[in-house]
């Protein structure tokens, strides 16, 4: 059998609760659920960061997010860092495999010339640098203070305009494109869209088949459907050039639903409900699973039996092993990468290979050993803190981690804060 290629779908801010397939009582997804039915549909997924480029980095490269150089959202200024030289992306272990490679729409891996696209693996690269930027005019406006705005669109190296054209749209038409000419060798595409990220822009198409939301529920709709419609056009593509068969594709995002008030365009500085992240506690930028349980497809329809719903634990830093793996390439060598393969899981319903899965954001670090869940510093998105310093959740009784069970469990909330915080001391070996 020949390589098979490899489509992953990213999407910037996507709540667990708001595909059709995990249950979204307002949002029409039919190409995502589509898809779902043709591979598996992961109830237990993880990011490896509650926000972007940290999760970025563990997708692309393996690794936990600090070991990879990116454990903070990067800026955007113009030739700022990103990810460690030594933190090999997917598409640099594909390329001597003879695949061709490209990224289409959000990178946000750094700047700096040495961390382009270009530089990381990426054969053909069109899309933006930053953490968002407007869908129009593509202009990142977000910096820190006393950064000016910059424009924020390229072409491999060369800087581009498209003034007035939807950025969802763009990177649908690159990525059916990329497929047309490319069919004829293995390929990777990362179309990593923007959506449903901040600003809140959509085209009137899709606003008009939400008129009956609240504008936040709407504007929120209509972004994601317009992803979900990308997703329908690349599938399609896929199927005319007969490749869909010997293709590996993964939809994700990198965090959950952002509670920040700059979603609103109205100028109030409040909570954003724009985005659900269905039954979990916490938003974006939180260790509850609100910010890193997320909705998660993975299709390939020659080796992954349809119609699957796993609930066993899986988390980003595992594509990469396991796109080696389906493809028959040699795995890393141990201890170069910190994620899994779960090729078993999904084709064999074995368990997950994980015992354990951390994670560390700002103050925050966090366990889950099989149903439970330990929490410490716990916040509920950027700002909003809860009272619990630490915080024990059972999972299967209590998924929205509301009880706080270390009292009834001492012991085990004791060993499992003992065993985040050795695997936080080592995470990065001293200079």
């Amino acid at each position: 059998m020949s390589k098979p290629n490899i489509v992953v779908f990213y999407c910037d801010d996507l709540g667990y609760g708001d595909l059709g397939c995990y249950g979204s009582d307002a949002i029409r997804t039919p190409h995502l659920d589509a898809l779902a039915a043709d591979g598996v549909r992961f109830t237990d997924w993880y990011s490896n960061s509650p926000v972007c480029s940290p999760s970025r980095a563990a997708l692309l490269t393996g690794l936990y997010p600090a070991k990879a150089g990116v454990s903070h959202i990067l800026g955007g200024k113009r030739g700022t860092g990103g990810l460690k030289p030594g933190a090999k992306t997917l598409a640099e272990r594909l390329k001597p495999a003879g695949y061709r490679t490209a990224l289409h729409g959000k990178w946000h891996l750094g700047s700096a010339e040495g961390a382009k696209p270009n530089a990381r693996g990426f054969d053909e690269y069109f899309g933006f640098h930053a953490g968002c930027i407007d869908y129009y005019s593509h202009i990142f406006y977000w910096g820190v203070p006393h950064v000016n705005p910059v424009h924020d669109l390229w072409s491999n190296r060369e800087e581009v305009w498209h003034d007035g054209e939807y950025m969802t749209h763009l990177i649908t038409d690159k990525s059916v494109e990329f497929i047309e000419r490319n069919r004829e060798q293995p390929f990777f595409l990362y179309a990593a869209y923007n959506a449903p990220h901040y600003p809140m822009h959509a085209p009137d198409k899709y606003m008009h088949r939400y008129s009956h939301l609240p504008r936040d529920r709407q504007l929120m709709a209509a972004m994601i459907s317009a992803v979900d419609d990308g997703v329908g056009d690349i599938v399609a593509a896929l199927k005319r050039a007969g490749v869909y068969e010997n293709t590996i594709v993964f939809f994700s995002s990198d965090n959950g639903p952002s509670s920040e008030a700059r979603n609103y365009l109205d100028g109030t500085e409040d909570v954003y409900y724009g985005g659900s992240a269905g039954i979990f506690r916490g938003h974006k930028a939180s260790l509850f699973d609100g910010g890193i349980r997320e909705p998660a497809i993975l299709v390939y329809p020659d080796r992954i039996p349809a119609g699957q719903v796993c609930e066993e634990a899986g988390m980003m830093a595992d594509f990469v092993p396991t796109v080696l793996e389906f493809a028959g390439l040699a795995a890393p060598a141990a201890g170069e990468i910190d994620g899994s393969s779960v090729v078993a899981m999904v084709t064999e319903e074995a368990a997950t290979p994980h015992r354990q899965l951390f994670w560390e954001y700002g103050s925050q670090l966090a366990v889950r050993e099989g149903k439970w869940k330990l929490v410490l510093g716990g916040k509920l998105d950027f700002d909003r803190t809860q009272p619990d310093a630490v915080h024990l959740s059972d999972l299967e009784a209590d998924p929205g981690e509301r009880v706080n069970r270390k009292d009834e469990y001492p012991e085990l909330a004791s060993r499992l804060e003992k065993d985040v915080r050795d695997w936080y001391a080592g995470l990065v070996p001293a200079e």
